[in-house]
């Protein structure tokens, strides 16, 4: 017993260190979750104390089982002896068993008078347990609360925080059971309790204590949350400050990387460097509030406002640092980009100067393509490398503006780059144009051979058209065989033009080979004159069938187009995807708008025909009025076969659209049938809930698709309605896919009912089967019949009464089950045969179990009811006579364990009374069951009544043991109660009066700690002591026979317990001062450690490589410094504490002193340290930022003696003299004054490297006085030689514009007489103009002859030759002038015969006209009329002959001098003397009808016939028709060709040059650019360029580009150029000539005019049934008539391509 009572107080006292391992296991969490540094080592410590824990528990527990066992087997051995002696005295026991039912019936009365008074004593003392315990809890957290220490930092402000709400939990669980109590109090006091006084008021004070409580944790809790915001923003404001100096030492950085690739790599840094400042914004601003919400005496307390400022402050000046060093980057990165891109194109330039210079032009064609074809992929490098070089320059350009350190590099730099690229560009031009001049001469030869076999072959086209006839038939057969045969010979025209341009360039480039050129030129113009000439003989022999010829073939080409496009919109390719759909749409828009473009064709077609057929009969014709007619209806229908192709197409479009989306419907549908049709019904719970979640989940899919479904559905439907051309199909799909819907839809909701019914049916057939099985477990007990033996028959009884007792309770759940199944079955009545059918097997299995339970009763009951009555009589006897011998020991304990194992055998004795009591009742049952069956009654009932008599005997000292155990149990509590806490003081007396206070602050802070916790157990033994105190009163009063032992060691324990108290106080007290000192000494010892790092930096003999390492360090010792500076806080503080210890008396005050005295000594050293190396780096930063300043120095004189010290006596003397001369004396001069001051100011200040400074110094002025006398140099050399470069000047100059002068010399001599006046005019001004450059010239001259003085050599002859080319020039300008002059003068001459003769003309034909319309003679009177008439005309035509006369006399003047249209003067001559010799011949006729008018009006009486009857007969066909005249409005034409920029200046190329697209129309004079017909339409500009004027324009074929074939160029006034590539040599010719006639002013005026037929031509039994002769006459220069005459037959201007 002794050393189970040693392991209990043992195990107390382990118990009270457990609150101790919590609070180890806290405080590692608590640090933890803060991230202590040497968090490792913390948690090894801990994870060291659990492990060392569980194992002193596991030693402790493996104790106390073994004292249990050692325990167990001793009262075993105490039983046997209990044993023996009661066989001993067994004897005894029945003298003194009716003594002893005496004393147990007066026993049992006062025992049962006791009990109640102590038990209403026990509840009055657990009451004011309870409440002393209450009361002492709150004055231990009364005190907790009281304090005022809120944490020094956050960790410790958040951890009393988390205190403080676990002592709110904990007030909160501990408020409800002082309710209870309070409750139990009142209760008592209100049923009349002897304490009744005593209990209301402790319950008043217990109450107010509480609710004072309550309000000092609420004050508590409001101090500790602002102590923690407060602790917050100060940990947040550190943190802020940290970031603050990082991000500045990141952005001050001064390295912007020595290459691109370490730029780009600074680069990306400070942009993530920027990007976390950009963010950190936020948290500043979070701060700001996180201020704002503090208390304002805390704010006042804490600064806060400065703080917040100071941070405000740091972070603008990191995000001005971040912004100047990102410029930095990118100027940095520039630069670097800026050198690698003009190192990689100056090595392309390299190599290909290596290879332009090493080629050679070689003499075959073969070769020079070769060589073409590498120069046109030179090209585009060329291209890419000029955008490099462009980037190039851009990057300097940037760099200089924004004002570079390395500006005279970077210009260098850009300056040697541009020099070699134009010097390279200069020489691919001259290259390429050696190559294609070379290519020039053989594409000229190549292209003569074949124009010449063209020409021949076009010849014998013409020679076999000789024998077709000028009928329809004739002209038709001519059409097949000449068709193309205008543009064919218009591209000959215009390719012998350019050959001869082409000739007379390469001959001017080539004189060696001008001989074999001329002659290769004049080989192909005798053929083509050749060719000429039979042409003009085959057009003489047609007459008016070519336009005849015209129009038919135009006719034919549009029937052939009418016929594809009729065939392409009939086709009945319907589509069968909606990509196909798409497609067709498309072409079939393509195919309208061709349409389109050919309806002016159509109209003019319509109008010709008309005009063709009109009045015609023959049978050709008719069949040309049904193939016109034919057209007509072709046409027509052509457009209604479009709308029904369109309205087709756009349904199928519509149909594509609608199966693809039906598509993608029945994909949803298909799936939603098969997931309805596999989903099976679970044949469990669980699979029956989890189906249910399943098929909610795909109602929910189908919900989202319910939308597309409808869409598609109502999609079909209108289209249906819109009446498409498959509807039925449409209006088929839809129905089937909203019906699936709908059947889908209604089977899903269907599928879900039917699973929840069946999750109900699986959940009701669970219940089912739980039942079946417990009763077919309990079917086995029950039908159990081992019960043949008397001896096992009464306990087999007991064990079924309790099997039946056992049944009946479970009747309950198969009632439950059957009113589950009965409410199943009427909401679903699907299921009633399968629960009726459960239900039926569940009663039938528990009828059958109850009815084999009850049959088992009997059985039990019937087996032997006397041995069974008997039986139970024995054993009762055996069982009372045991328990009178256990209840009459007078063994009550010896100690609190036997008294424990007493209480326990006390216990189980009571609960084997009660068992007895109801075998006792049970026996009246059975002796009445056997009366009635006649067994021996009085045998029976006196067994019966002698052991109910027994029975009640034993009942009263039963209760009286009890009681006298109960008493003991108290008494051995007690003393166990009192020797524990005297032994848990004795334990504890060491620990409180110990005096190690610990060495440092760690040691002293552990031992505070460890005080406060034996303060607090303490605190928690208070009320076990208080406890203890009050059962010894009761105790003491019972007269107990250890009264005295237990007084003194009453005394013992209070002398202890108040000891233990004092010296914990003392200890703590002493603590708290080993704490402070020890807390200065760790902050001093800090404060030296870090000034003494600082210390070691400040005497570093480190020096700077170079002035960006000289910066970073002084930036840094900047940043030291100022944490020095903001250090002497510290120290301040460190000195206050230390005053305030020594002002207390501190025991260690003296140490405390000379430690602060340490302290500040070593501060002001370092102070003194940092002032000192800053001098140190000030100085080498300047000696860095003077040798940069003299290297930049000495390198700007460097490249300024280059330029002084060059021998280039080029037209630089402007420069050099004035701007080099006067940058040099102005910006170098201050600049070397500036170095020079700051190498004074370094000399004068002492500095280390003083004599270096002097040598620089003296270095610098020397190559500056230099570079002063070679500038002086210099200038005199240029000033001598500007004369002469002046010479040279004015003579290009002089050159330039004699040259101009002739350019501008026209060669128009004008096409009527108003305009050659106009000519002339001009040509006087121009001479006045030229009368300038005369004056220049003669000056030129003499300066030529002065210089040619000073000069000999070389430098003479080259001042000759320049002074020759410049008179040569100007002889040449000079005989322009005169030939020009001359050539106006004959053209004025040459108009004003011309005028002459039409004047004369006109009057002729009108003469003819009024002879041949005069009336008829009815008579003689009217005859002389006739005559009289008649001699007046004849008086006109003599008045004319003085007019005839001049005009013949001027030219035949023009041709004696031989005009230069003398062919033309000649010819006009002819036809006035013919024309003059006709009306002659016409009046004499006329006149000699008139004689002889009078005798045969006698002899005839019929009219006699004019002599031009037959003449007028002949053509009265064509007088007859109405005059027609067509006049064309300016050129109009519009198309689409490929258009290259060439020049935008007069002298300057344009930016791009690439080959684009453009759809190009000409309209009132101008030429306007568009992306494509529809912008033209919409007069949308491509790439907003504004119309290019065609006015005075040139346009020509573009014959020297060889790139491209059909290439014509186009030269408009304000120096723009362009290129223009057509599909063929027609379209080129087209637009060629549509430019020209919109640029003249006014397009080739087409009259149209109707002249009578005088003369019988071969084509005029012909012409009778024709329209009346057209005849197209153009008012143009002489130069142009030959291409009119080609042209004069198109009625129709050229298809729109």
């Amino acid at each position: 017993m002794n050393s189970t009572k040693k392991h209990e107080a043992i195990e107390t006292d382990i118990a009270a260190y457990e609150e101790r391992v919590l609070a180890v296991v806290a405080v590692a969490r608590e640090l933890e979750t803060e991230n202590y540094h040497d968090i490792k080592r913390i948690a090894a410590r801990k994870d060291n104390v659990l492990r060392l824990w569980e194992y002193l528990l596991e030693l402790l527990k493996a104790r106390r089982q073994r004292l249990e066992m050692n325990l167990g087997l001793q009262r075993v051995f105490q039983e046997m002896l209990y044993i023996m002696d009661w066989m001993d005295e067994m004897k005894v026991i029945r003298d003194r068993v009716a003594h002893m039912e005496f004393c147990y019936q007066e026993l049992t009365q006062l025992a049962v008078e006791r009990r109640a008074r102590l038990e209403e004593s026990r509840r009055l003392w657990k009451f004011f347990w309870e409440m002393a315990e209450e009361e002492g809890w709150i004055r231990e957290k009364e005190q907790i609360l009281s304090s005022d220490d809120c944490g020094k930092d956050l960790t410790g402000a958040v951890r009393l925080l988390s205190q403080h709400r676990a002592l709110e939990d904990e007030m909160s669980g501990r408020a409800g059971h002082l309710q209870h109590t309070v409750r139990e109090g009142q209760a008592m006091a209100d049923a009349g309790h002897f304490g009744e006084d005593k209990i209301r008021e402790r319950i008043a004070d217990v109450q107010a204590q509480w609710a004072a409580l309550e309000q000092l944790a609420a004050v508590r809790k409001k101090r500790l949350e602002e102590a923690c915001s407060l602790h917050q923003f100060q940990a947040d404001a550190d943190d802020v400050d940290t970031w603050t100096l990082d991000a500045l030492r990141i952005v001050s950085t001064a390295d912007v990387g020595h290459d691109e690739f370490s730029t780009q790599a600074l680069v990306k840094k400070h942009k993530d460097a920027s990007a976390e400042v950009a963010s950190y914004r936020s948290v500043i601003d979070a701060l700001h509030e996180q201020a704002q919400s503090l208390p304002p005496e805390q704010v006042q307390a804490a600064n806060v406002n400065e703080r917040l400022a100071g941070i405000e402050e740091r972070y603008k000046e990191v995000s001005e640092l971040s912004r100047l060093r990102k410029q930095a980057l990118q100027d940095a990165l520039a630069l670097y980009k800026m050198f690698s891109e003009a190192d990689a194109c100056e090595h392309w330039i390299d190599e290909k100067e290596l290879w332009l210079n090493s080629m050679e032009i070689p003499e075959k064609l073969e070769d020079l393509e070769v060589i073409q074809h590498r120069f046109e992929s030179l090209e585009p490098e060329m291209n890419n490398q000029a955008s490099r070089v462009a980037v190039v320059n851009q990057i300097a350009r940037q760099l200089i503006h924004s004002g570079h350190p390395s500006e005279k590099d970077i210009k260098a730099q850009q300056d040697k780059l541009n020099t070699r690229w134009s010097q390279f560009r200069d020489l691919v031009d001259q290259k390429k144009e050696s190559l294609n001049s070379a290519l020039g001469v053989q594409n000229y030869h190549l292209d003569c051979n074949e124009t010449k076999s063209w020409i021949r072959e076009k010849t014998k086209v013409i020679e076999s058209t000789q024998e077709l006839g000028n009928d329809l038939t004739g002209v038709m057969a001519l059409q097949r065989k000449l068709t193309g045969m205008e543009r064919d010979l218009a591209a000959i025209e215009a390719k012998l033009g350019d050959l001869r341009g082409e000739a007379e360039r390469l001959a001017g480039e080539h004189p060696d080979q001008a001989k074999a050129i001329t002659g290769r030129l004049a080989e192909i113009t005798a053929v083509w004159e050749e060719m000429k000439e039979t042409l003009r003989n085959r057009e003489a022999s047609l007459g008016e069938a070519s336009k005849l010829q015209q129009f038919l073939r135009e006719l034919d080409d549009f029937q052939s187009w009418l016929s594809r496009t009729q065939t392409a919109i009939a086709s009945e390719d319907m589509p069968n995807t909606l990509a196909e759909a798409e497609k067709l749409l498309a072409q079939h828009e393509g195919i309208k708008n061709e349409i389109n473009n050919y309806e002016e064709d159509y109209q003019k077609m319509r109008d010709m025909g008309e005009m063709v057929t009109q009045g015609q009969t023959d049978a050709q014709y008719m069949f040309l009025r049904q193939r016109l007619q034919a057209l007509d209806t072709g046409w027509n229908e052509l457009h209604k076969m479009w709308e029904n192709r369109q309205n087709l197409l756009s349904q199928s479009h519509a149909y594509q659209i609608f199966l693809r989306d039906t598509k993608q419907a029945e994909a949803f549908l298909n799936n939603q049938e098969y997931v309805l049709a596999h989903t099976e019904m679970p044949t469990t719970l669980e699979g029956a809930e989890a189906a249910i979640k399943k098929q909610e989940d795909f109602m929910t899919t189908m919900d989202a698709n319910e939308d597309k479904i409808n869409g598609v559905v109502e999609a079909g439907r209108r289209l249906a309605s819109d009446g498409n051309i498959n509807a039925d199909r449409i209006q088929e799909k839809a129905a089937s896919i909203d019906d699936r819907h709908k059947k889908n839809r209604e089977a899903a909701v269907e599928l879900l009912m039917r699973l929840k019914d069946n999750r109900d049916l699986q959940k009701f057939l669970q219940d089912c089967q739980e039942l079946s099985l417990w009763i077919n477990e309990k079917m086995l007990t029950a039908q159990d019949m081992s019960y043949d033996e008397a001896r096992n028959l009464h306990s087999k009884w007991l064990k079924h009464q309790a099997f039946m007792a056992e049944l009946q309770s479970n009747k309950e759940w198969l009632d439950k089950i059957e009113k589950e199944g009965k409410q199943l079955v009427s909401e679903k009545p699907e299921t009633e045969a399968v629960v009726k059918e459960k239900l039926a097997a569940l009663q039938k299995m528990w009828t059958k179990l109850e009815t084999t339970t009850q049959t088992k009763a009997q059985c039990l009951f019937d087996a032997n009811k006397a041995e069974l009555f008997t039986q139970s009589c024995a054993d009762l006897d055996k069982w009372l006579v045991g328990l009178e011998g256990q209840i009459q020991s007078d063994d009550y304990g010896k100690d609190l364990t036997s008294v424990s194992i007493l209480m326990k055998k006390q216990q189980m004795l009571e609960n084997q009374v009660e068992v007895r009591q109801r075998e006792v009742e049970e026996l009246q049952s059975q002796a009445h069951v056997l009366r009635q069956e006649g067994k021996d009654t009085d045998e029976v009932d006196g067994r019966r009544k002698e052991v109910e008599l027994k029975f009640k005997e034993l009942l009263e000292p039963l209760q009286k043991r009890k009681d006298f155990l109960m008493a003991s149990r108290e008494i051995h509590q007690f003393n166990r109660d009192m020797e524990d806490e005297i032994l848990w003081v004795e334990e504890r007396m060491p620990l409180a009066t110990s005096t190690d206070h610990g060495h440092n602050l760690q040691t002293v802070q552990l031992l505070i700690k460890k005080n406060q916790t034996l303060q607090k157990e303490i605190q928690g033994h208070q009320p076990r002591c208080d406890d203890i105190f009050e059962r010894s009163q009761s105790i003491l009063k019972a007269d107990s026979p250890n009264v005295e032992a237990i007084q003194v060691r009453l005394s013992d324990l209070q002398q202890l317990w108040s000891l233990i108290i004092q010296e914990t106080e003392k200890r703590h007290a002493r603590l708290e001062e080993a704490h402070k000192a020890q807390q200065y000494y760790f902050d001093a010892a800090e404060a030296e450690a870090w000034m003494s790092e600082q210390e070691l930096y400040m005497m570093s003999e480190e020096k700077a490589k170079d002035e960006q390492s000289s910066v970073a360090m002084l930036k840094k010792h900047q940043i030291l410094e100022q944490a020095v500076e903001d250090y002497a806080e510290t120290v301040h503080q460190l000195s206050k504490t230390s005053r305030g210890l020594v002002a207390a008396n501190h025991p260690e005050s003296e140490r405390i002193g000379m430690r602060q005295s340490q302290v500040d000594k070593l501060y002001a050293g370092l102070k003194d340290l940092s002032e000192e190396r800053r001098g140190k780096l000030e100085e080498r930063f300047r000696l860095f930022q003077l040798n940069r300043e003299v290297d930049d120095l000495e390198q700007w004189i460097a490249e300024r003696e280059v330029v002084a010290g060059s021998h280039e006596l080029g037209q630089d003397y402007e420069h050099v003299t004035r701007e080099f001369a006067r940058d040099t004396g102005n910006i170098g001069q201050e600049r070397v004054d500036g170095v020079n001051r700051m190498a004074d100011e370094l000399i004068n200040a002492g500095h280390t490297d003083a004599a270096t400074v002097a040598e620089w110094k003296d270095g610098l002025n020397e190559a500056w006085a230099d570079l002063l006398e070679l500038i002086d140099t210099r200038t005199q050399i240029l000033a001598a030689s500007y004369e002469l470069h002046k010479f040279y000047h004015d003579a290009k100059e002089i050159l330039g514009r004699i040259l101009d002068k002739h350019k501008k010399l026209p060669e128009e001599l004008g096409r009527d007489q108003n305009t050659v006046e106009t000519l002339q005019r001009m040509h006087t001004t121009f001479e006045h103009d030229i009368q300038a450059l005369g004056t220049q010239v003669r000056q030129l001259q003499e300066d030529a002859v002065r210089l040619q003085s000073a000069y000999a050599g070389d430098k003479a002859d080259d001042i000759q030759r320049r002074e020759g080319e410049v008179l040569e020039a100007w002889r040449s300008l000079l005989e322009a002038c005169e030939g020009r002059r001359t050539r106006l003068l004959d053209t004025g001459d040459k108009f004003r015969f011309f005028s002459m003769v039409r004047d004369l003309m006109l009057w002729m034909e009108d003469v003819i006209r009024l002879i041949e319309t005069q009336e008829k003679p009815r008579d003689v009177s009217s005859v002389e009329l006739l005559m009289n008439n008649h001699q007046g005309i004849k008086a006109e035509i003599d008045a004319r002959n003085d007019s005839f006369t001049a005009c013949i006399e001027l030219g035949k003047s023009l041709l004696a001098r031989k005009h230069y249209a003398s062919e033309e003067i000649k010819e006009k001559l002819l036809q006035l003397t013919d024309k003059r010799k006709d009306m002659i011949d016409k009046w004499e006729d006329r006149w000699e009808w008139l004689r002889l008018m009078p005798e045969r009006s006698s002899k005839e009486p019929s009219p006699i016939p004019s002599p031009s009857a037959d003449r007028w007969g002949r053509g009265s066909q064509s007088a007859t028709l109405p005059a027609k005249g067509q006049e064309t409005a300016s050129a109009q034409l519009e198309g689409l060709l490929h258009r290259k920029h060439e020049w935008e200046g007069h002298n300057k190329k344009a930016s791009s040059r690439s080959w684009h697209n453009v759809y190009c129309a000409i309209n009132n004079h101008e030429m306007g650019f568009y992306k494509d017909n529809k912008s033209a339409a919409q007069g949308v500009p491509y790439h907003s360029e504004i119309p290019v004027s065609l006015k005075d324009a040139v346009c020509e074929v573009a014959v020297d580009y060889k790139k491209k074939k059909h290439v014509f160029k186009l030269r408009v006034t304000d120096g723009n150029e362009y290129l223009f590539q057509a599909k063929d040599d027609e379209e080129m010719n087209t637009w060629i000539q549509a430019i020209q006639n919109a640029g003249s002013g006014s397009s080739s005026s087409e009259k149209t005019e109707i002249t009578p037929s005088n003369q019988s031509t071969p084509a005029s039994s012909h012409a009778h049934t024709l329209p009346a002769t057209v005849t197209l006459t153009t008012e143009s220069s002489p130069g142009k008539r030959e291409k009119d005459k080609e042209k004069r037959f198109s009625l129709f201007s050229k298809k729109k391509q």
